[in-house]
């Protein structure tokens, strides 16, 4: 098949079967473009689909974006994971308003030197709302070439990323490089899908060579496993009448911005532990209680929390050094509770425990 055959397969078949309807796919332009791309990184459609729609809501330009503070764009963030990509997103919000006039640069090579954007990102910003040639290489493209010429190994390895890249440049046509691209990423999210493939549906099967050995589900290559590290920490669920005290993280590292409990990390000593960390700021628990454990997995590691709920006996102005809020435990249980404040997920899960806990003693309180 030579790239023009591949092309015109891809082109008519997005014509007919393509997702057009996308909420990114209406009014487009750099912004929207790019913060879908941002926010489909390691997530489904589906569930980008209300946050994107949410995020435009409340930030419907790029210097909307870059004057709101950070604490608010994270908390729209809350529950999509990957917080480094919202850090990010604000940061080059901000950069192309200093640096580019609040215009994204209309060059790939620009674009990818902007915080938060790589190569393939810039790509589908260039081609889909710039009308610019320029390859993308997200996980949908890598499968559908992979599979298309056989090329073995874990995308990851920088021989098959060079060899991938190739044949997406190879590829790229010079016109409705806007269609190609969408197209490029629908016949991976929706034909060439990882685990089923539809090679009766597929524009490309006649030339595919992982088909024709019959064993397209081996191609890309996987990772090699490797063991996760487990790490793990206590958690202080501080609680008074009803409140539950969170205070807010350093901007990076895990959950960066968003609001947590009290955190003692690599801690096993639990209530001990608790009760030391009470001794050293005066204060006075009238319970304290261990909860089930709970593990909640990252990329690259494994964490381990272990909850420790607390009751104070007064309710202080000020629990630790670094700034921090009493909150309602029915506000953190409300559908967006997540969207408003900054949770990550973990903590979510940890309030709606608290909260059942509490039910009986919070149904004799009014409520807030």
């Amino acid at each position: 098949m030579t790239p023009k055959q591949f092309q015109q397969a891809v082109l008519t078949w997005f014509d007919r079967h393509g997702r057009k309807d996308l909420p990114w796919q209406q009014d487009i332009n750099p912004y929207r473009v790019w913060v879908s791309e941002i926010m489909l990184q390691q997530t489904q459609v589906t569930a980008v689909i209300p946050y994107f729609e949410r995020f435009m809501a409340s930030f419907p330009t790029l210097a909307s974006l870059a004057q709101a503070p950070l604490d608010r764009v994270l908390a729209h963030w809350s529950g999509l994971g990957y917080y480094a990509r919202a850090r990010n997103l604000h940061k080059c919000a901000q950069t192309v308003v200093s640096d580019y006039c609040g215009e994204f640069p209309r060059d790939v090579e620009a674009l990818t030197a902007l915080p938060g954007i790589g190569r393939s990102t810039a790509g589908a910003i260039a081609s889909i709302s710039m009308g610019l040639k320029a390859p993308i290489l997200d996980g949908n493209v890598k499968r559908v070439l992979a599979r298309l010429h056989a090329v073995a190994g874990w995308p990851g390895q920088t021989a098959v990323a060079n060899r991938l890249w190739q044949l997406a440049e190879t590829y790229t046509p010079d016109q409705r490089g806007n269609h190609y691209t969408q197209a490029m990423m629908d016949l991976g999210a929706t034909v060439c899908t990882r685990s089923k493939p539809r090679c009766g549906d597929c524009p490309l099967a006649d030339a595919c060579a992982a088909r024709a050995r019959g064993n397209p589900q081996g191609y890309p290559g996987k990772k090699p496993r490797v063991e996760k590290p487990v790490r793990s920490a206590t958690m202080l669920l501080l609680e008074h009448d009803g409140d539950i005290y969170l205070e807010q993280r350093p901007p990076s590292g895990i959950w960066g911005g968003l609001w947590c409990p009290p955190q003692l990390d690599e801690d096993d000593g639990g209530e001990a532990s608790a009760q030391e960390w009470l001794a050293v700021r005066d204060l006075h628990a009238q319970q304290i209680q261990t909860l089930p454990p709970m593990r909640h997995t990252f990329t690259h590691f494994h964490f381990d929390i272990s909850p420790v709920w607390v009751q104070l006996q007064n309710l202080p102005a000020q629990v630790a050094e670094t700034g921090g809020g009493w909150y309602k435990l029915r506000r953190l249980n409300r559908p967006r509770a997540a969207q408003e404040l900054g949770l990550p997920a973990p903590v979510v899960k940890l309030a709606k425990q608290l909260l059942a806990l509490q039910a009986p003693l919070l149904a004799e309180s009014p409520a807030s």
